[in-house]
């Protein structure tokens, strides 16, 4: 199955909190994440986020207050968020919802690099991609 590893741990529960804009997960390995849907949204595994290739990725700005309006079961190892502002691409299989838990202290210091590196704030509105989300810079 498409990004679920051998011996993985599966989630044993999932709670959407949408007044704290959280994910809550268990996994059968004992781990407890409560992921934001901010780190979610920016973290996409979407072509629309993460491009087509290494450095196509897409700086995602202004999704501090997203909400996640659905979350779709795909199959037995992954769902699909719909988000408030209309993305609704991207497949969170259960070892990528483990990583976005487990590292998201990291996750959030390398997106904080990344908008530095670009001169943008967090809060700042997405520039209209244009058609140049796969163009390179």
């Amino acid at each position: 199955m498409a990004g679920l590893q051998a011996g993985s741990p599966a989630p044993t529960a999932l709670t959407v909190h949408s007044q704290s804009r959280v994910l809550e997960i268990a996994f059968s390995d004992g781990s407890a994440f409560k992921i934001p849907f901010e780190l979610m949204r920016i973290y996409s595994p979407s072509a629309e986020v993460q491009g087509h290739g290494p450095g196509q990725e897409i700086l995602q700005t202004g999704k501090r207050e997203v909400n996640v309006l659905a979350l779709e079961p795909i199959g037995n190892y992954a769902v699909k968020p719909v988000f408030s502002d209309g993305h609704e691409s991207g497949l969170f299989t259960w070892d990528y919802l483990y990583h976005l838990g487990a590292d998201e202290e990291k996750l959030w210091q390398d997106y904080q690099r990344r908008l530095d590196a670009a001169g943008v704030e967090r809060d700042a509105p997405m520039a209209l991609a244009g058609g140049q989300g796969c163009s390179s810079h």
